[in-house]
């Protein structure tokens, strides 16, 4: 269910190292405007925080670096591999997330009110986190773990040990499927993976602007 009848909101979601990146790019260059829950995430960490505050009691200071920020790193490391580690940050962030995207769409669907707007909330936990129940549609990015693994290695410079860490908390590409109105698969080349995208950004568009009175 969406926010409101003027604004669309799309939850953008998938596999880390699938290529989420792209496809917001894409749409963004299509008139949407983006949510990014990653940098929202960053924003409610930031030093000083009443959620950073949170996070330090719960796994200790050795979470926050030199410069009294979170260490994520430090902090992924712990979490990865403990699903009641993962549970217990998940309990403590997606409050403070979620109320930040519940409070930037309501801001975007006022600039609309004049006409259709449309939102793409790019999300890795959109499920987890439950976001996909303020969303009308939901976009799925996936790709083959051999792709994935190359990706995020060329990006963060992880070990083939930390990768797999990071794949074995994550979802299925069979559980995007079954909970997504559009799946989006990236093994080819990145100019295939644009033109999907903006494929599916006109579709989405081309449907609400047909339901207009």
């Amino acid at each position: 269910m969406g926010m409101s009848e003027n604004t669309i909101v799309i939850g953008l979601t998938g596999q880390s190292g699938a290529g989420k990146t792209t496809v917001c790019e894409v749409f963004e260059e299509n008139g949407y405007d983006i949510v990014n829950a990653d940098l929202i995430a960053r924003e409610v960490t930031a030093p000083g925080s009443p959620c950073l505050g949170e996070l330090a009691e719960c796994f200790g200071d050795e979470i926050i670096d030199e410069k009294g920020g979170l260490n994520r790193r430090a902090l992924a490391d712990i979490v990865f591999n403990d699903e009641e580690r993962l549970k217990q940050l998940n309990g403590i962030t997606y409050p403070y997330i979620t109320y930040e995207i519940l409070r930037i769409i309501k801001m975007l669907s006022c600039k609309s009110s004049e006409g259709r707007g449309y939102v793409l909330l790019d999300a890795p936990t959109l499920f987890e986190s439950r976001a996909d129940d303020f969303c009308d549609l939901i976009i799925s990015v996936t790709a083959t773990e051999k792709n994935r693994s190359r990706r995020i290695f060329e990006r963060d410079g992880l070990s083939d040990e930390q990768i797999k860490g990071r794949f074995s908390s994550q979802r299925s590409e069979r559980f995007f499927i079954n909970r997504s109105d559009f799946i989006i698969k990236n093994n080819k080349s990145i100019d295939a993976l644009k033109e999907k995208a903006k494929e599916v950004s006109d579709k989405i568009k081309e449907y609400y602007e047909a339901e207009k009175p």
